[in-house]
């Protein structure tokens, strides 16, 4: 719930900010050509450069926390977490560069997009093991994660099974120990007898 707020809140911060109108003389065209603005800003000196393309990176980056956290979708492979997340961060910044394009003293720039992205993915690389971390932790002991669940089966010191039987005989120290424990099969019945 936390996490849903979090996103809500920040989506209508970027939201306002990128798509509110601006009072300018002129407006660029759009930019359709992949890196123009890159190499513009680089052209223009450090300082342009560094303020230009740190926004276009900053801008979109806390998406690669807020994403997985919303759904705790942390499961699965590093690879599978990044691809959710990026791409719905993708999809996100193409939406408002497209809503951008409808309002006359914005411009849409595919470089804002490409920015945008490698934000949320740099974030979500640096972020994904601590995440991943705190939500199973959260999770605690009642639901472990499925890497962490013991495999079904008998254990390591069983015996097998004589033959016509299903299921596995344990040795007699287990049987003794689970005994005195009241584990045993009528141990606890047996003993409040």
């Amino acid at each position: 719930m936390v996490a849903f707020v979090l996103l809500t809140v920040y989506l209508a911060v970027v939201g306002w900010l990128m798509l509110r109108p601006r009072s300018v003389m002129w407006v660029s065209p759009p930019n359709l050509e992949p890196f123009a603005t890159i190499r513009a800003d680089l052209a223009a000196g450090p300082a342009q450069a560094l303020r230009t393309i740190g926004t276009g990176l900053a801008a979109f980056a806390p998406l690669g926390v807020l994403l997985p956290l919303l759904g705790q979708r942390l499961g699965g492979t590093r690879f599978v977490s990044l691809f959710r997340t990026v791409f719905g961060a993708a999809m996100i910044s193409l939406g408002i560069e497209v809503l951008q394009s409808l309002e006359p003293t914005r411009v849409a720039d595919v470089d804002s997009l490409l920015l945008n992205t490698c934000g949320v993915t740099v974030t979500h690389l640096l972020c994904y093991a601590q995440l991943r971390d705190r939500l199973l932790r959260e999770a605690g002991p009642s639901s472990p994660s499925p890497s962490s669940r013991p495999e079904p089966g008998p254990g390591p010191d069983a015996v097998p099974a004589p033959l016509g039987s299903a299921a596995p005989v344990r040795p007699p120290q287990a049987r003794r120990a689970a005994h005195r424990a009241g584990l045993a099969p009528g141990g606890a019945s047996a003993a409040a007898r």
